[in-house]
């Protein structure tokens, strides 16, 4: 845990530091300077840490899943089983195990800790996978809380958080300062919040495009994760699945991008998907035969 606030006060500290120097080669004076860096600061890492610290809590509200504090019988014994073996594996603390009421395949992790996290199936995963694609499906899972993949996004949502912050409020103060003739500095009038919210709405379009391509990248190594713990076969079978049975994902949007599958896109939409095409992350573990078992 402590690592993982070092981790994120460095980061914060290196986001501010360079907005410093950019605001600086703006032009935008060391007074605007100091208070516009808290300001981003705040509100651009205070809604990713607040949605990491609550994501469990809001994760079992939105899905309505149920955690498992008794298994009533086979299946949901084998589940928390497994989960234990898997976590051990990891070297991670025991997740709480959960089911939701969903049609599709799918399943999520999320959790603040990866000590004290949380991995839930769908009932339609239940339903329609055999136990060795559920037992992959169950390795990915613990793989995304293996590899801190909920601090990494949250961090990395803070980061973009505060540049949009910044960006959108320097450009929108030159803009409006040439718009309106001031040479001296950006006037505060009702244009430049209109240019500012505007901006916040472009910038943050690109700032999601990139999270979402880290989304991507990050599915890749949780496949290989679901590869190492219960197998390579198993886990491009679990794909296969997926791929077969693939409908639009019925996750809230605080949780999606820790699902097995996400969303279907074409075109421009894919740059705004949390998860890469079915086909790409099969071929890509394909492509490592030999090295998981």
């Amino acid at each position: 845990m402590f690592t993982r606030v070092a981790l994120f006060l460095a980061t914060n500290l290196a986001v501010l530091a360079l907005a410093s120097v950019v605001m600086s080669l703006l032009g935008v004076n060391s007074n605007q300077m100091g208070g516009l860096l808290v300001f981003a600061a705040i509100f651009g890492f205070g809604g990713s840490l607040i949605s990491l610290l609550t994501s469990k809590w809001m994760a079992k509200r939105a899905t309505g899943a149920v955690v498992i504090e008794q298994p009533r019988n086979d299946a949901e014994r084998w589940l928390v089983s497994t989960v234990q073996r898997q976590a051990q594996a990891a070297g991670i603390g025991m997740p709480e195990v959960a089911i939701y009421d969903a049609p599709e395949i799918n399943a999520f992790a999320t959790g603040a800790n990866r000590n004290n996290a949380l991995v839930a199936v769908s009932t339609g995963l239940l339903r329609s996978m055999t136990q060795d694609e559920a037992e992959a499906v169950l390795g990915h899972e613990v793989a995304h809380v293996a590899n801190g993949d909920m601090v990494t996004m949250a961090l990395l949502q803070g980061v973009l958080n505060t540049f949009v912050i910044v960006l959108a409020r320097v450009v929108g103060g030159i803009v409006d300062s040439f718009l309106s003739g001031n040479r001296e500095g950006g006037g505060r009038g009702f244009a430049y919040y209109i240019i500012v919210m505007a901006l916040e709405v472009v910038f943050g379009l690109f700032a999601t495009m990139i999270a979402m391509w880290f989304s991507r990248r990050r599915e890749f190594r949780a496949d290989q994760g679901g590869a190492t713990y219960a197998g390579r076969q198993k886990m491009i079978a679990a794909l296969e699945r997926l791929n077969q049975q693939q409908r639009p994902s019925t996750l809230p949007a605080q949780v999606e991008a820790f699902g097995i599958a996400g969303g279907i896109g074409q075109g421009m939409k894919k740059l705004f998907l949390s998860h890469p095409p079915l086909e790409e992350r099969i071929a890509a573990l394909r492509a490592q035969q030999g090295t998981f078992a």
